[in-house]
């Protein structure tokens, strides 16, 4: 019988690869960013401020002024065609030139004269001497009226469109920027997880017979006759610790996983949640590996495993 699952040779041949890791391209994109765009229009000037931050699913908060409320559903649709995760803030601003703002302002002039009108009655029956002014008259609430600035709002989403795809583009830059940043310590702590499950698989051979070993041991010191190489009862025990201490399936997904973390960060869709998932498969079969080995070896590797694993989710948690 041969308790060996898993061959040094055979760890050699399936982690040979580790060293010349494929280069990641920088597809992976933050969830944070910031963008500012502006466009000029009929004396207008729209200006557009994104801000993004971290958050597990999409969320979009749109602030804009009251004459371009009818535009928030463009607004968002068009943000999600290029951010699917993160908070993020949106806010639209519409500035007038100063002659567009003198010329929105008009005097209500029926309401200015029963103002004065009024107040010279007021000081009268108050025996006041004072004139009323023209200070005092254009005080008076409504006398001066702000007409509404925009008209038509659909005529100006061309103007916002441009600004917001301006601020989108820039965005955008900043979260891949951050991105590259992002994938590169992924793939270093990636780099040491493999490693430590090169190392973990070239031990496993070694553990059945160091546990044969130290069973023989066990009984001698109890001053009993040892069993023959091929007792029944001693390859019962073996057989029993090496169903219990398999660790070839869990170190057979570990490599599957490493595998479509490569693919993963390759692919030009958004993959935080999927590198999400991804981990706590990963983090499953390390525990396991953890509760079966009997090696201090291995359980040093576990602890390596862990401590990068959790370096691993705390980024994930960064990406779109």
């Amino acid at each position: 019988l041969h308790f060996g699952h898993l061959t040094h040779t055979r760890a050699q041949k399936r982690f040979a690869w580790v060293a010349g890791f494929p280069h990641i391209p920088a597809n992976m994109k933050s969830m944070t960013g910031y963008g500012r765009g502006e466009c000029v229009q009929d004396g207008f000037k729209i200006t557009v401020e994104l801000s993004s931050v971290n958050r597990k699913q999409g969320e979009i908060s749109v602030s804009l002024p009251r004459e371009l409320e009818v535009l928030e559903a463009q607004i968002r649709n068009t943000i999600n065609q290029k951010i699917s995760r993160g908070r993020l803030n949106a806010r639209v601003n519409l500035h007038s030139s100063s002659d567009q703002a003198a010329a929105a302002i008009r005097p209500n002039l029926p309401l200015a004269r029963a103002y004065l009108r009024e107040l010279k009655k007021l000081a009268t029956e108050l025996k006041l001497d004072d004139s009323v002014t023209l200070d005092q008259v254009i005080r008076a609430p409504g006398v001066l009226q702000a007409e509404d600035k925009v008209s038509d709002a659909e005529e100006f989403w061309p103007a916002v469109e441009t600004a917001l795809e301006q601020a989108l583009n820039t965005l955008v830059k900043m979260r891949e920027k951050e991105g590259a940043h992002l994938a590169a310590d992924l793939k270093s702590r990636i780099k040491i997880m493999r490693e430590a499950v090169a190392t973990v698989e070239s031990r496993a051979p070694e553990v059945m017979t160091r546990y044969r070993e130290q069973l023989r041991d066990r009984v001698k010191s109890a001053g009993l006759e040892l069993p023959a190489e091929y007792d029944d009862r001693l390859l019962k025990e073996l057989v029993y610790y090496s169903d219990r201490s398999d660790i070839s399936e869990e170190l057979t997904r570990l490599a599957s996983h490493f595998k479509q973390f490569d693919d993963y960060v390759k692919s030009r869709e958004p993959v935080g949640r999927t590198l999400d998932f991804l981990s706590q498969e990963i983090n499953r079969e390390i525990n396991t590996i953890g509760s079966k080995a009997n090696d201090s070896l291995i359980s040093r590797e576990v602890v390596v495993l862990k401590t990068e694993l959790e370096k691993f989710r705390e980024q994930v948690q960064n990406i779109e």
